[in-house]
């Protein structure tokens, strides 16, 4: 069997997981995790500060200083949640749904890009292998948590 490290290895670089920027919408650049993070605002409904951090397993002290970031960019919007004053519900503004929508519809074509070189039988084959190990991820008792 393939080394299954260097599968991951090679598809995190493919991917282009740890570039610096990822994407580009206007004349702004966006970090992978900001990227991340304006795409679960956009997909919740109301979203306060923990729960995009528990989304995306970033402890709370990491998170606050990207939305921070993302606050001086321009692309978030954090307002006093008006059930309890202690947190903080997160928004895009008008750029950062331009922003957000700018990189899926990037991703998007790159991922049909990718698809276009496999038939329909290999790509339903891809996603539903990565449905089944995002559900085995889901899983796991020390998924995200590397064991050392």
């Amino acid at each position: 069997m393939d080394n299954k490290r260097e599968l991951f290895q090679i598809l995190t670089r493919r991917f282009g997981i740890l570039n610096k920027n990822c994407c580009a919408g206007g004349n702004i650049d966006i970090t992978t995790v900001h990227s991340h993070i304006l795409y679960e605002i956009d997909k919740q409904h109301s979203p306060s500060m923990q729960q995009i951090a528990d989304i995306l397993a970033i402890d709370v002290t990491t998170f606050s200083r990207q939305i921070q970031t993302l606050i001086k960019m321009q692309l978030v919007a954090k307002s006093p949640s008006s059930d309890d004053k202690r947190f903080y519900i997160l928004s895009l503004t008008d750029e950062g749904h331009k922003i957000a929508l700018s990189v899926e519809s990037s991703m998007n074509a790159y991922l049909d890009e990718i698809f276009s070189h496999m038939n329909e039988f290999e790509q339903e084959t891809v996603l539903r292998s990565i449905k089944l190990l995002n559900n085995a991820m889901s899983k796991s008792s020390v998924c995200c948590t590397p064991l050392i």
